[in-house]
């Protein structure tokens, strides 16, 4: 599927392209739109540490392509990517590298959070790297029972935090199984680092969750300029509008690379007018 001459068609609204340059595009002009982005160089779960020094360099030389060429944008970085699941000392080596380049060029580096079994790694990670540098901002997931206490921790060491519902599988030992009670815990999380967070990110394309936190917002007289939503490129674009003529920070999250296909059937999976919006535009001429 990945090398088929019909990927352009297939993952054109969801992934910028495959090349560094495709994405760069998109960002300029999603820049000149009021929007800013998230750079994600698709491909998780590398099997070899050569896979992932490789990845390692590609999101290297993407922070130097933002800062060169001035575009509001951070990159986003899952630790798999980056060997994870094969040497954690690695892993922690290629991501301090990561962030020093940040550190020096203005960036900012996004760490995605995966399956619950990684989460304490990638919380020290994230956390050491932090307090050495900054320029990092943790991802934390509304469907883990522990997520509050993690919020409460990074928020007390001033870690910024994007906050997002979750989409991987997960036990009901250590994951709300009903969706009503990841909403709740969304809300009340969002709350929390609205008053106590460094300039959080609330990812959603939930309107409720939305409302939520605008009605929150102006019942507190929190500033727009304090927080920041972010949604995936190519989602719910009705909802990205209504954001950006009310004022609010937008960030897209927008991926580019060869590796497209897990986060596709992500994407097809979440919503069904996704699903039906690829079957629309596959029998146009």
């Amino acid at each position: 599927m990945e090398t088929s001459p019909l990927a352009g068609r297939l993952t054109g609204r969801f992934v910028a392209g495959q090349t560094l340059e495709q994405e760069l595009e998109v960002c300029r002009r999603l820049n000149q739109q009021g929007i800013l982005v998230t750079v994600d160089h698709l491909g998780e779960k590398v099997t070899s540490l050569e896979e992932a020094r490789s990845s390692r360099d590609a999101y290297l030389d993407t922070l130097s392509r933002i800062a060169q060429q001035k575009l509001e944008a951070s990159v986003s970085v899952k630790l798999s990517q980056f060997g994870l699941g094969l040497s954690e000392e690695v892993c922690r080596q290629s991501a301090q590298c990561l962030v020093s380049r940040a550190s020096e060029v203005g960036g900012l580096v996004e760490f995605d959070m995966e399956s619950h079994e990684t989460v304490d790694s990638n919380l020290a990670i994230v956390t050491g790297l932090h307090e050495r540098f900054g320029r990092v901002r943790s991802v934390i997931q509304a469907y883990l029972y522990r997520s509050a206490g993690d919020i409460a921790m990074l928020c007390r060491n001033r870690v910024p935090v994007r906050l997002c519902k979750g989409a991987y599988q997960e036990p009901p030992a250590v994951a709300f199984p009903r969706k009503a009670d990841v909403n709740e815990n969304y809300k009340r999380l969002s709350e929390v680092l609205l008053e106590q967070g460094v300039y959080p990110a609330l990812a959603t394309h939930d309107p409720e969750m939305i409302d939520h936190a605008l009605a929150f917002v102006e019942r507190k007289g929190i500033p727009k300029e304090g927080f920041e939503f972010q949604m995936l490129y190519g989602i719910r674009r009705d909802l990205q509008d209504r954001l950006i003529a009310g004022g609010y920070r937008l960030r897209l999250y927008v991926p580019y690379g060869g590796a497209w296909y897990p986060y596709f059937m992500r994407r097809l999976a979440e919503r069904p007018a996704n699903l039906l919006f690829l079957a629309r535009n596959l029998l146009r001429r």
